[in-house]
C-alpha cells in the first residue's frame, strides 16, 4: 500500500512505480487516495451508469460545465514544511481532483472489472488539453492566504506560519478541457484551497438551459437544471428543478431542490474511506485504487502546467483566510458567463 501522493513529479512517480514493480505484481500494488473511498464518490458510478435519466444526457449536447470544488476551512498547521515543497497543485489537484474528473468524465466501462474502470480513466487523462506557456495565465489561478478570519477565529497568513516568503500556492483554479466527442466545448472548472470560508467538497453537472422559455418575464428567472454530488461534509445528491410557486397570484416560478441525503439511512452505518479502502485491500480488489499508468498521465499533465508556471513567473496572488480565495477565480468563470456554487 502506498498513500499518495505518488512522487513530487513525472520522474520520482516513474521511479517509485519501477521500484516497487520489481518486486510486486500490478494487481498486488494499492495506490491510496482516500477520496476514492467515499461513499458519494462510489454512488457517481451508480448515479451515472445505474439510471436511464442521466446517461443520455451526460455529454456536451445538454451539460453546460462542470465544477469540482474541494474547499478546506483550516489552514497548513504544523504541515507547512512540507506543504511549501508540494503546494496545492501536487497535494490536492493531482489526486483528488482529476481522480474525480475521471470518475465524472469517463466512457461507461462494460463491467465494474477493475481493469475496465482503470481502462477508461486512463483515457480521460490522455484526452486533458495540456496547459502550456501560452494560456496557463489565463486558464490557472494560483493564490496564497494572508491573515484573516475563519469562523471567528483568527488565522495568521500562510508566510507567518512558514516563518518566511514563499510563492508556493495555497490556492488554485484551474479550468481544463477535455477533448474528447462527449465533451468536447464543455469546460470542466477545478478549485482547491486551504482558510477557506467553509470545508466543502463537491461536483457541481450544471445542464444546459432550456432551449426557449414559453414564460412571460414575470415569471421570474429560470435557471439552468443543476445537479449537485456532495462529498462532505453530510454527503447527499441534489437535483435542482423549476416549479411553480404554490398558490394564487399569478405563474411565478422557483427552483427547488430533489435532495438524496445519505444521512436519512440512519440504520446503516457508513464505514470511513479509509477503512473502506483497508477492506478492499484485504480482500485483493484494486477497483477503488490506481494503475500506475494512471498516476504517471496524471503528473505529466500536472507537470507542464508547474513549469508554465515557473517560465511565466505566475505569482501565489493573496487572499485573505476566510475570503473564497483571489478575485481572479471569480474572473476565470465569470468572463464565460458563469459563476463557482459555494
Amino acid at each position: 500500500m502506498l498513500e499518495k501522493p505518488v512522487g513530487t513529479n513525472l520522474e520520482t512517480a516513474q521511479e517509485i512505480n519501477r521500484r516497487v514493480s520489481a518486486h510486486f505484481e500490478e494487481s498486488q500494488i494499492f495506490r491510496i487516495d482516500h477520496y476514492l473511498g467515499k461513499e458519494s464518490v462510489q454512488n457517481l458510478s451508480a448515479l451515472r451508469f445505474g439510471n436511464s435519466l442521466f446517461e443520455p444526457l451526460w455529454q456536451r449536447g445538454h451539460i453546460d460545465h462542470v465544477q469540482i470544488t474541494v474547499a478546506e476551512s483550516l489552514g497548513v498547521g504544523s504541515r507547512g514544511d512540507y506543504y511549501d515543497r508540494s503546494g496545492a497543485l501536487r497535494d490536492m489537484v493531482q489526486n483528488h481532483l482529476i481522480q474525480l474528473l475521471c470518475l465524472v468524465a469517463m466512457e461507461p466501462p462494460t463491467s465494474l472489472n477493475e481493469e475496465q474502470m482503470r481502462d477508461e480513466k486512463i483515457k480521460v487523462l490522455k484526452a486533458l488539453r495540456p496547459i502550456g506557456v501560452d494560456d496557463v495565465a489565463e486558464r490557472t489561478v494560483r493564490g496564497q492566504y494572508t491573515a484573516g478570519t475563519v469562523g471567528g477565529e483568527t488565522v495568521p497568513a500562510y508566510a507567518d506560519v512558514l516563518g518566511t516568503e514563499s510563492n508556493t500556492e495555497t490556492f488554485v483554479a484551474i479550468k481544463a478541457h477535455i477533448d474528447n466527442w462527449r465533451w468536447s466545448g464543455v469546460p470542466f472548472y477545478l478549485r482547491t484551497g486551504k482558510s477557506l470560508p467553509q470545508k466543502a467538497s463537491e461536483v457541481v453537472i450544471e445542464f444546459r438551459p432550456v432551449a426557449h422559455s414559453i414564460f412571460d418575464s414575470d415569471a421570474g428567472r429560470m435557471t439552468p437544471n443543476r445537479l449537485v454530488i456532495r462529498l462532505q461534509p453530510n454527503e447527499a445528491i441534489t437535483l435542482s428543478l423549476m416549479t411553480k410557486a404554490p398558490g394564487p397570484g399569478g405563474f411565478h416560478l422557483r427552483s427547488l431542490p430533489l435532495d438524496l441525503s445519505f444521512e436519512e439511512h440512519d440504520e446503516v452505518r457508513y464505514p470511513d474511506a479509509y477503512e473502506r479502502l483497508l477492506m478492499e485491500v484485504l480482500r485483493g480488489n484494486p477497483a477503488l485504487f490506481m494503475r500506475g499508468d494512471e498516476v504517471e498521465a496524471a503528473w505529466r499533465w500536472i507537470d507542464r502546467i508547474v513549469s508554465a508556471w515557473q517560465q511565466t513567473y505566475q505569482p501565489a496572488l493573496p487572499y485573505q483566510a476566510g475570503s473564497s480565495g483571489p478575485t481572479r477565480a471569480e474572473m476565470l468563470l465569470d468572463r464565460d458567463g458563469r459563476a463557482w456554487h459555494v
